[in-house]
């Protein structure tokens, strides 16, 4: 009979240290899950707010790309500026003399002429040996 008493106890101490274990352990699986939702918490959060700031940034690029184009169509750089306005200058100038030829009225005027017959009597090093 004793040897009933001493495995019953045996039994019993295996018992509570079973208990304990499992105790210790559903602890550190609670805590465990409560890091993770902390720490998936945190992500998400992080994760917004980076994303709100990016689209911040995106919009302040487009604002700036927005008034660069602005500026950039109302304040032409002066050499364009320049280059604009010889041009317009050089197209009033020739004006009257293609007129009559866009009317169908008159031949090429003669400065193209010149040029074109200035072409033609150009001589190539390989007509020559022929």
């Amino acid at each position: 009979m004793s040897s009933y008493l001493a495995q019953e106890v045996h039994l019993a101490r295996r018992h509570e240290e079973i208990l304990s274990q499992r105790s210790e352990l559903l602890q550190q699986m609670e805590t465990y899950l409560g890091d993770k939702k902390t720490k998936k918490t945190w992500q998400t959060q992080a994760a917004d707010a980076a994303h709100k700031r990016n689209a911040t940034l995106l919009n302040d690029i487009e604002a700036a790309e927005k008034k660069l184009q602005e500026r950039m169509h109302l304040h032409p750089h002066p050499d364009t500026i320049k280059l604009e306005t010889l041009y317009w200058a050089s197209v009033k100038e020739s004006l009257p003399k293609w007129e009559e030829f866009l009317l169908g009225r008159a031949e090429v005027p003669i400065g193209f002429k010149k040029m074109k017959t200035a072409k033609q009597n150009i001589s190539y090093p390989e007509d020559s040996q022929k």
